[in-house]
């Protein structure tokens, strides 16, 4: 019985190392044309239908039929840039706004999640309560709901404090903080003692 695949596909499934056996049952399976193997998915599967196939063979059978599908069994992805422009070595993934993520674990946490609620994958406080330096308001994430400074961890909101005092701009503050060195922190904390005296 002739399969429905053309001729130049044939020899391709030939090439990867399919037989003309194997394209027969293929076909009594289902599977009749090159959009067939979409359905199919995996080189795990097409070896469960056609058992005689072989995993190396089902693999570049797939890479062929699916290669924006299966890109670990395809060739490797070229990093080089295009006219200038990078392109995705990994794929891209969309999330929506109202994800949270655990600050800790960075595991997505439930629909129903609330702010001050503990992360269900590590039990910490998945978005800690963090304090302005800027405005003194406080509130979960990365920024300042009210006035849009990036937070500083609680441990630095002295220093932030004093270097505001200095006049140092609100956006430069946490990149400051993070140039410092040990030396330079540690002559800050002598300030922020000597102010409290």
């Amino acid at each position: 019985m002739p399969t429905p695949f053309s001729l130049l596909e044939r020899r391709i499934l030939n090439a990867k190392g399919v037989s003309d056996d194997q394209l027969e049952r293929l076909h009594e399976l289902g599977i009749a044309a090159r959009e067939d193997f979409v359905t199919v998915g995996d080189p795990e599967t097409l070896v469960e239908l056609l058992p005689d196939l072989g995993a190396e063979v089902a693999g570049r059978v797939l890479a062929w039929a699916l290669p924006a599908a299966l890109p670990s069994a395809a060739a490797p992805l070229d990093t080089a840039p295009l006219n200038g422009a990078p392109t995705l070595a990994s794929p891209l993934i969309v999330n929506t706004s109202d994800a949270v993520y655990c600050v800790h674990c960075q595991f997505k946490q439930p629909k129903d999640y609330g702010v001050g609620d503990l992360c269900s994958n590590c039990g910490l406080q998945a978005e800690p309560i963090e304090t302005c330096y800027w405005c003194a308001s406080s509130g979960p994430g990365k920024f300042c709901r009210v006035c849009g400074a990036q937070f500083v961890s609680t441990a630095e909101l002295s220093l932030a404090l004093l270097l505001r005092r200095d006049g140092v701009a609100k956006d430069d503050i946490p990149r400051k903080l993070d140039a410092l060195n040990a030396s330079e922190k540690d002559a800050l904390w002598g300030r922020v003692r000597r102010a409290r005296l």
